[in-house]
């Protein structure tokens, strides 16, 4: 008679064959419990990684990161993105992979500009029925007219327009569901981007007012930050090199590509643009060479934002309700399969 080992003691089998499925289940339920732990043990480190980062030790928090870098159930997806070969790419060959560069690379924010016209018609509209309502004088009108102006020139000139743009991002946010979304879907366009790439985010923030909450800042509509140390290092000693360099183009460029693959163009993401460009010109690139540059990084994040179109997702909803890093992270390794990465 076959005995087979069990939990809670020993039991006797007739059927030899019955020995090997239970030791099938016995060694599923031992990998299942491997793979728990290992989990858990991520989970762990992340938690970390969001104490370290939200305490400003930024390099602690990478380290982190790190140890768990590449390994099975730890963060495989960190640094560890496909991308293609990098050489001279041309418009048409951009074309040919779906892509209208003029249309990613001239994001025009439609949204709040639109915003921001009808406030002014309805400012002009509010004082003439101010002045008919309550009769007031034309030196009257003329100094509220030079109040608002005063205040206005303030506004650009002390907070950059800052308050301006606090005004109509929060309005966006409030009354433009598709500004809200298409916002969120920037931001995480850039999260994604960075992690695969091999660059941690250090947070992030969806609007003005969360900016101004949690950074000070009057003048960012939303943005991403980074654990960026190494590159700032590079750029400050007037030497980049090539692999820092793609990692940063790419992630420039992550947000406006996002949107230009959910809706066929983008409106925010001039200034990452911009930065891009002041970049390659203050390493002396040529415009060939810096046209090559963003091709490539253009061709490079667009399809990987293909290629991880769920992860982008799911982590867009997660950014909505305020995940933290480590979160965001831990979705990203779920979201995405070992070969597809």
């Amino acid at each position: 008679m076959v005995m087979l080992l069990h939990s809670v003691g020993l039991i006797p089998c007739s059927n030899p064959q019955k020995s090997f499925v239970f030791h099938s289940y016995y060694s599923y339920r031992c990998i299942v419990c491997s793979s728990e732990t290992a989990l858990s043990t991520r989970r762990q480190v992340l938690e970390q990684v969001d104490s370290k980062l939200s305490s400003g030790d930024e390099k602690a928090a990478l380290s982190l990161v790190k140890d768990l870098q590449g390994k099975p159930d730890g963060l495989r997806c960190f640094g560890a993105a496909r991308q293609v070969p990098q050489r001279l790419y041309t418009l048409e060959e951009l074309k040919l992979n779906g892509i209208n560069a003029a249309s990613l690379l001239s994001p025009t924010d439609a949204t709040l500009g639109s915003i921001e016209r009808n406030l002014q018609i309805a400012g002009v509209s509010g004082g003439i029925v101010a002045w008919k309502a309550f009769d007031l004088s034309s030196q009257q009108l003329l100094f509220l007219s030079l109040g608002f102006m005063f205040l206005w020139t303030l506004d650009l000139v002390s907070f950059n327009g800052g308050i301006g743009s606090l005004v109509l991002d929060t309005i966006g946010h409030t009354f433009s569901q598709r500004y809200h979304n298409r916002v969120v879907q920037h931001e995480a366009g850039h999260f994604l981007v960075a992690y695969l790439v091999g660059i941690l985010p250090r947070g992030y923030t969806l609007s003005s007012l969360e900016a101004l909450q949690k950074e000070g800042s009057l003048n960012i509509q939303a943005g991403s930050a980074f654990v960026d140390y190494e590159f700032l290092e590079e750029v400050n000693s007037g030497k980049v090199s090539a692999t820092m360099l793609n990692r940063f183009s790419c992630i420039a460029l992550a947000g406006v590509a996002t949107e230009y693959l959910l809706y066929g163009y983008a409106e925010g993401g001039l200034d990452d643009i911009s930065k891009l460009d002041g970049l390659v010109k203050s390493l002396g690139f040529t415009q060939k060479k810096a046209d090559s540059q963003v091709r490539w990084s253009v061709l490079n994040t667009i399809l990987l934002l293909r290629r991880h179109e769920i992860a982008r997702s799911k982590l867009a909803q997660a950014m909505s309700k305020g995940e933290s890093v480590g979160s965001c992270i831990e979705i990203i390794e779920d979201s995405i399969d070992p070969s597809d990465i």
